[in-house]
């Protein structure tokens, strides 16, 4: 997968340094996965949320923290939409 707007995850990640190893650990394992379904993001991450097909829900830092993706699987990219403290992501209006 490619990865397309990655500057919120660096601004994030010099707000919030506990998250910095597993957003870096996150990022480099969706660099490398193929996925065709959500099914397929599913067997990998059984704990992410898929929201509309698409969109993809992902907990950092056992849930202190989420991530918000967008999944073009037949262009095999990932757009970042937001990610945020759990308190943030409560205010979210996922499309």
């Amino acid at each position: 997968m490619k990865l397309i707007g990655k500057q919120p995850l660096r601004d994030f990640v010099e707000r919030h340094a506990d998250a910095r190893t597993q957003v870096e650990s996150w990022e480099a394992e969706m660099e490398g996965a193929q996925w065709a379904t959500p099914h397929d993001l599913k067997a990998r991450y059984p704990k992410a949320s898929i929201i509309k097909g698409q969109n993809a829900i992902f907990d950092i830092c056992r849930n202190k923290y989420r991530l918000w993706v967008k999944v073009n699987y037949k262009n095999q990219t990932i757009l970042i939409k937001k990610i945020g403290t759990h308190k943030e992501y409560e205010k979210w209006e996922i499309i």
